[in-house]
């Protein structure tokens, strides 16, 4: 196991623009070869801890497979460094970094049986036979019942889930010291991404081995992060506990990502009086929050869809955001008993969580409450949150 560290990791790529044409003082015409420089990874430092599971969240394109491949040694070209415990890792190739990797696709020997595949890593160490096939045992017995028959069988005749099943098992038969997963479960459909989310998990609890797994789905890195790391183009915005992200995001991007549903937000608030002017409301501002903000300061305002409560003769918080709203969309959560409500009032669109057994229609007008401690407060220009 190790304690995995990147310090002021950057990885830049050049993305080729459309041929452009100049003419010059000659009148005569040069093809100009345009192209511009991104940060796929800009300035990460990012620590996780011996045995934790890191997860990593944002959006495409944001740089989170590329931030796996640095780790693993599959990205040389960045400048930063990368720690294994105390050990720098420029210059280790992948295969000596002792890592676990499971991907999106698989990346199984096709022509090797399930057996094949988990003893390829012994062949090309050259590991004794019988050290190999008593770990390939264990890993059987690890995997539960039914793996066995895997081993028998070419990649092509398993289904997706039985591939991944295998391709953890090859990840787990090599004794990492590091695990990497990209997206593993994305080609699975929703029974087969529970079941192997479970079984991911139970292997991660059992073996305490460092990791990190990138993912879209926020309920994976729920279930299976110690920590997780939100992502915005190749920059770390947060990393913490999922409540901690929750309750106090530091920025309304943390804030508008993280939940189901996430964070809604009223911006073009500005400040005056010691008080918020929100279109036609008045909000008082907590004394956390005073003492950050100025007069005439443009604020945006955060409210989580659960912390709302109901009005229309329904026992509410006297003091928070209250408005009157149109329902415009409703979302039953039969599994869960609840309704997501999509509202309009004025320029203003947002969502509350509310029982399932309210009677609810769209187009129909409704009283919600947020209460003021629940309230989130950004500086609108720079996004940071207040207090």
């Amino acid at each position: 196991m190790s304690t995995i560290r990147l310090q002021d990791v950057t990885k830049t790529f050049v993305k080729p623009l459309a041929l452009g044409r100049q003419k010059t003082a000659q009148n005569n015409e040069d093809n100009i070869d345009a192209s511009q420089e991104l940060a796929a990874l800009d300035h990460i430092d990012l620590t996780i801890p011996d045995g934790q599971t890191c997860a990593i969240v944002g959006p495409s394109g944001c740089g989170k497979s590329t931030l796996l491949r640095v780790v693993a040694g599959l990205e040389t070209d960045y400048t930063g460094q990368v720690f294994y415990d105390d050990q720098e890792m420029t210059g280790v190739a992948p295969k000596e970094r002792y890592i676990g990797m499971v991907f999106q696709n698989y990346a199984l020997y096709p022509h090797f049986e399930g057996q094949g595949n988990l003893s390829f890593f012994f062949k090309v160490r050259k590991i004794a036979d019988k050290e190999a096939e008593e770990r390939i045992k264990v890993t059987s017995e690890i995997m539960g019942i039914g793996f066995n028959a895997l081993l028998e069988r070419k990649p092509g005749t398993l289904s997706g889930g039985q591939q991944q099943r295998l391709a953890i098992a090859r990840a787990i038969v090599r004794n990492p010291r590091l695990f990497l997963f990209d997206e593993p479960l994305s080609n699975l459909d929703a029974k087969l991404r529970m079941q192997t989310r479970i079984e991911i998990k139970r292997l991660l609890r059992r073996f305490q081995i460092t990791a990190l797994y990138v993912t879209h789905d926020q309920t994976e890195a729920i279930a299976l992060g110690d920590q997780i790391v939100v992502m915005r183009a190749g920059k770390v915005e947060q990393m913490g506990p999922y409540l901690t992200l929750l309750q106090r995001p530091v920025n309304t991007f943390v804030a508008g990502f993280i939940g189901a549903p996430p964070m809604s937000l009223f911006s073009e608030g500005k400040i005056g009086d010691g008080l918020l002017h929100l279109g036609e409301m008045t909000l008082p501002l907590p004394e956390a929050v005073k003492a950050h903000v100025h007069a005439g300061q443009a604020v945006i305002l955060g409210a989580r869809p659960e912390a709302a409560q109901w009005g229309d003769g329904h026992a509410v918080v006297a003091a928070g955001l209250r408005l009157r709203g149109v329902i415009e969309v409703i979302e039953p959560d039969f599994a869960r008993r609840t309704q997501l409500l999509y509202l309009q009032t004025g320029v203003f669109a947002y969502t509350a969580l509310v029982p399932l057994d309210e009677s609810l229609a769209i187009g129909q007008t409704v009283e919600v409450v947020f209460p003021a401690d629940q309230l989130h407060f950004f500086d609108q220009s720079s996004e940071q949150r207040l207090g």
